[in-house]
């Protein structure tokens, strides 16, 4: 299968091509050149476990690895998560079930993606003994599920870019004190938009990016992607024939990749009802759904840090399929987006897809009412997704992160702060960041000085 660029600028790439350079040359985004229909294979995936099921699907895309090494990567990628299912879902009601997907090394739904991108790059730079530098940005968890995929990886380097003081202590501690010399976090005076804004400026400048051998972590990352397709696909294999009928997946997100992940599956012919995309009071998506208006504003801090986004970089993707695959058009509303900061749609198909926005108040009685109704506790992005549920329907709700990594906004709302040993040890470490202006100069001399 080959793989092509949302700007339609760019010739088709295998897999690992896609792979390794993240972004394609003409700044566009990759996708698969035709969806395949999954639906009759449906029926012999339903007892597999969840690494077989992320091996099986994966092997539909990546043609160029064979069989027995995509296997044996997936199996290895999935091997430290604690629990055996990986991705369990748990039921509160009837009405109402959360898909834990904070069981990974860094108690985050990135680790699903990033492990599996780790072990891929491994296997790119034995085979061709080159060396990668990964660059990212973070508004949270991307950056430590990144750092810990690479972790002392040979050939290798990870340069990571995050906001100061906008994400929570913990999940700062998780880059930053590491330990490993492949590692650099840096913490720029800006946005998380600021930071994706300078990633994606600098995989545009094609010889710089080529003499450093960059490659992109974030979710414009087309294997990110495919691999969160999965734990909505083992999901859905768990549920009854009826549950399947009535099922929406309720998508805590700020950068609009994880609900694509589960859109693009239903386009692949698994039939899912619907998906709620749950934004926080940062909440340009929800307006863009419900008014047909993507306006860039000023980013408000919250209490759920990982979503406090305002340029979705993925929304680039779904948009190639709201215009039928016409790349000029996509080129003419990204540049329109990019210059002016707004764009209004004309038509705006999105019927399987709902919003809702959750302010800091509403996050905060989320996490409170579904402690004392269920006894279950909560981190402050899932808690987004409680707000508004179909009353009709079984919401599987994403539960995104694990909720000792924010335990001062969970203990002002329930008087418990959760923890978990693995951050109680993270604790004890040193620090180690490097402190920058919100400056693609300054962002490339670092690397430049530091690249393997």
């Amino acid at each position: 299968m080959k793989f092509i660029s949302t700007r339609g600028q760019t010739e088709p790439h295998s897999f690992t091509q896609a792979l390794a350079v993240g972004l394609a040359p003409d700044g566009g985004l990759f996708l698969p050149e035709h969806l395949p229909d999954i639906a009759p294979r449906l029926g012999g995936w339903g007892n597999l476990s969840y690494a077989d099921l992320c091996t099986e699907f994966l092997a539909i895309f990546a043609t160029d690895i064979p069989d027995e090494v995509l296997n044996r990567i997936v199996h290895r990628s999935y091997a430290h998560f604690t629990h055996p299912q990986i991705a369990p879902l748990q039921s509160l009601d009837v009405r109402t079930s959360v898909l834990e997907l904070f069981h990974g090394p860094t108690l985050a739904f990135k680790d699903f993606a990033l492990q599996l991108l780790g072990n891929l790059y491994e296997y790119q730079g034995g085979l061709s003994g080159r060396s990668i530098n990964v660059l990212g940005a973070t508004s949270g968890d991307t950056g430590a599920a990144a750092i810990h995929g690479l972790l002392g990886k040979p050939r290798s380097a990870v340069f990571m870019l995050y906001p100061e003081g906008r994400i929570s202590p913990l999940q700062e501690r998780q880059m930053t004190c590491t330990g490993a010399d492949n590692i650099h976090a840096l913490a720029i005076d800006g946005s998380f938009d600021d930071a994706q804004r300078i990633i994606k400026s600098i995989f545009n400048d094609h010889t710089f990016s080529q003499r450093h051998r960059l490659s992109a972590v974030n979710s414009i990352n087309l294997v990110r992607v495919l691999a969160q397709c999965v734990y909505y696909l083992y999901a859905w294999l768990q549920l009854s024939v009826t549950d399947r009928r009535r099922v929406e997946f309720v998508v805590p997100t700020g950068n609009f990749g994880n609900i694509f992940a589960g859109w693009l599956l239903a386009e692949m012919g698994v039939p899912i009802l619907g998906f709620k995309l749950a934004t926080n009071q940062n909440d340009i998506l929800h307006r863009l759904f419900t008014t047909g208006e993507y306006r860039i504003g000023t980013v408000q801090p919250s209490l759920a840090p990982s979503m406090d986004i305002q340029v979705a970089s993925n929304f680039e993707r779904f948009l190639y399929y709201q215009l039928g695959g016409d790349t000029t058009q996509v080129r003419q509303v990204m540049h329109t987006l990019q210059t002016t900061g707004t764009y209004q749609f004309a038509h705006f198909d999105h019927s399987t897809l709902s919003t809702s926005r959750a302010t800091d108040a509403d996050i905060t009685s989320n996490l409170r009412r579904v402690y004392e109704t269920y006894g279950y506790i909560i981190d402050p992005h899932t808690a987004c997704a409680f707000q508004d549920l179909h009353p009709d329907r079984l919401s599987i709700i994403l539960a995104t992160a694990h909720p000792a990594k924010f335990p001062a906004a969970i203990g002002a709302a329930i008087k418990q702060e959760p923890t978990h040993a693995a951050l109680e040890d993270l604790k004890l470490r040193l620090v180690v960041k490097h402190r920058l202006p919100a400056d693609e100069a300054a962002i490339k001399a670092f690397i430049a000085a530091r690249a393997v």
